[in-house]
């Protein structure tokens, strides 16, 4: 059955809530897509022959990220990708892809970038895994006490951890710029409120030192995020173990990129510590060359914090 593809318009916002609900367990899916006010051009549907349901869709998402020398560039988001049960095995994903491609060209996108556990949907249109690292462990026994206090984040420190996100990644290369909305709106959704973000403050002034962001995955404690001063990560992963150990958790995993001094900081949470490898990160160049965008994710210290998923 042959299906039309297009792009979406405001009557297919329904739909388009009703089909993400049906693939994904992220209700949040339709708030990042109002993040973008041209969320309409750069959303593609296949729309059935008979015209009365969308049988898939592909969400391009501009965004600004650094690349290997810390320059922002706009970069094509590919997230949001769904396809009804029924209608699989058509190829529809590979046709919005190339019409999601053909609207990032135009709109001078350097390079695309998406991730995924299902790497064999895109390679054939083009995109290329590339390698990421974290590492996991045992969680480790309680540590001394910290010289930073740690507290659970409030809304009120949100101007200060946007400031320290934003100083200790303004050279990194694959990180995203955060708007005002971003802080809202995308990290909120991808964090969350219920298990709430850590903060370490100096203990003279009080002011907010660093930030640290992890989440529980089954028996695992997740650190995803920290910014801020590095002689405070200690304190901060200290204060996620005790968490962890205190919710019954016996592993950890920590995804802040590897350097010497995260390598330092890393026996405050974790114990018989172990790095691995994942290819869940893919791109493809657009106007770009290839060889600059390998250089961007392969950079030493790239990350793409999952606060900023698309």
């Amino acid at each position: 059955m042959s299906a039309v593809v297009r792009t979406a318009s405001p009557a297919d916002d329904p739909a388009l809530a009703a089909l993400w609900k049906r693939c994904f367990a992220a209700p949040h899916l339709s708030d990042l897509h109002a993040l973008d006010p041209e969320r309409h051009r750069h959303t593609f549907v296949a729309e059935n022959a008979e015209g009365d349901g969308i049988d898939a869709v592909v969400v391009y998402v501009p965004r600004l990220i650094r690349d290997a020398t810390g320059t922002p560039q706009r970069v094509g988001g590919i997230g949001s990708v769904a396809t009804r049960p029924e209608a699989r095995g058509r190829g529809l994903i590979r046709l919005l892809l190339a019409a999601a491609e053909r609207t990032m060209t135009a709109e001078q996108c350097a390079w695309s970038l998406l991730f995924t556990g299902t790497p064999g949907v895109y390679r054939s249109s083009g995109w290329k895994e590339f390698e990421s690292t974290y590492t996991e462990g045992v969680v480790a026994p309680s540590a001394a006490p910290a010289a930073f206090p740690v507290r659970g984040a409030t809304p009120e420190d949100t101007g200060e951890v946007a400031a320290l996100h934003h100083a200790y990644n303004v050279s990194r290369p694959l990180t995203s710029l955060r708007e005002p909305g971003d802080w809202a709106v995308r990290v909120t959704a991808w964090y969350g409120p219920a298990e709430p973000s850590l903060v370490a403050v100096d203990p003279v002034s009080g002011a907010v030192t660093g930030w640290i962001v992890a989440q529980h995955a089954g028996d695992c404690v997740e650190v995803r995020e920290f910014a801020g001063a590095i002689d405070c990560l200690g304190a901060l992963l200290c204060a996620v173990g005790s968490r962890a150990r205190a919710a019954g958790l016996t592993r950890a995993r920590v995804r802040i990129p590897d350097a010497p001094e995260v390598a330092a900081a890393l026996p405050a949470l974790l114990s018989d510590a172990r790095q691995v490898t994942e290819h869940t990160g893919m791109a493809k160049p657009l106007r770009a060359t290839a060889a600059s965008v390998r250089s961007t994710v392969t950079a030493p210290g790239a990350v793409h914090w999952y606060g900023d998923c698309f």
